[in-house]
């Protein structure tokens, strides 16, 4: 892609890199050390410096999105990485918000592609003759799920489908199941104790934590019918993904879904100068970005614009508006 000279007030341009008069020196809030949120966070002030050497991108480990998104309702970091689920509940202050955030400001989207799987042991699915998730309710089967920790939004979506395909917790309960939390990593260790029979959570195709279950567990994937398919998007502002048949084992058909998307958020306190170079710096270099991780590959200029949850940023809207990529 080829980018043109932008307003003089951002004075950007592709080959001549970020001619702002001062480098940037900006807080980004991101999630677990080690984590693809910390890979992220290294690629974007990457791409920073490769637009100005003295620009600096400080990464800072905290609990995630939401706390992310607290953060920034309070003006204590000057970037976050957030699920658009997140972003979606900050916005309305739905719970675990006491109020609806109103400063949020997208600079883009990272990904969209952590789609939400539920893996059930093959015996039990067999058993109760379970191919998709509106089953379970009426199976009777009693089903100790495994879900992700409270505070991560994975726990919340994961919930909230169960129950749009009529699997609340009493209903759970009453078949004789309950849940279990537990982070995607030790899902896969209860999977194959036997201490959990299902294990849900949002995270790429072919993750570590799901090669675990798919390598070390007999399950089978479980279909996701259409209608929770809408009322989770409309609920978190979510999005449709496939995954492909093939992908696990034992799954020869493709699996209709949701994902969750990363996005980099601001807030209207960022001057349009900054959000513009970095957004500037992020197109310039998005090879950088791509580089951190190989799930990281697919990201491409229309993928950073195409998320509908949050305004642009006025400044990161001039350089997308300049690229092209929005009108």
């Amino acid at each position: 892609m080829k980018f043109t000279t932008i307003a003089a007030a951002f004075a950007l341009t592709v080959s001549g890199g970020m001619a702002s008069a001062d480098a940037l020196n900006l807080n980004l809030s991101g999630g677990n050390p080690g984590g693809l949120w910390s890979l992220l966070g290294a690629g974007i002030d990457r791409a920073v410096k490769a637009d100005d050497p003295d620009s600096v991108i400080t990464y800072q480990a905290t609990g995630g999105g939401f706390a992310n998104l607290a953060l920034l309702a309070a003006n204590r970091t000057d970037m976050g990485l957030a699920h658009d689920a997140e972003v979606q509940l900050a916005l309305s202050g739905s719970d675990p918000f006491s109020a609806p955030i109103t400063n949020l400001m997208a600079i883009g989207y990272m990904y969209n592609w952590a789609p939400m799987h539920f893996f059930l042991n093959r015996a039990i699915a067999e058993q109760y003759n379970i191919d998709s998730l509106d089953d379970i309710a009426t199976s009777g089967a009693p089903i100790t799920i495994g879900i992700n920790r409270s505070g991560n939004i994975t726990s919340n979506v994961a919930e909230f489908m169960l129950a749009a395909a009529g699997l609340d917790q009493a209903t759970l309960e009453a078949n004789g199941g309950s849940f279990v939390r537990a982070g995607a990593n030790e899902q896969g260790d209860l999977m194959q104790d036997g201490r959990i029979d299902m294990a849900t959570n949002g995270i790429f195709v072919g993750h570590s934590s799901f090669r675990a279950i798919d390598e070390n567990t007999d399950v089978v994937l479980l279909d996701i019918p259409a209608d929770v398919i809408a009322a989770t998007n409309a609920e978190f502002g979510t999005s449709n993904f496939t995954i492909p048949a093939g992908s696990y084992r034992h799954q020869t058909a493709d699996v209709a879904t949701i994902a969750l998307g990363a996005m980099l958020v601001t807030t209207d306190a960022m001057s349009d100068e900054n959000a513009a170079a970095v957004t500037h710096a992020l197109l310039a270099h998005i090879d950088e970005i791509r580089g951190v991780h190989n799930a990281m590959a697919r990201l491409t200029p229309e993928l950073m614009v195409s998320q509908t949850v949050l305004p642009f940023h006025p400044g990161a809207a001039a350089v997308y508006r300049e690229a092209g990529l929005i009108e």
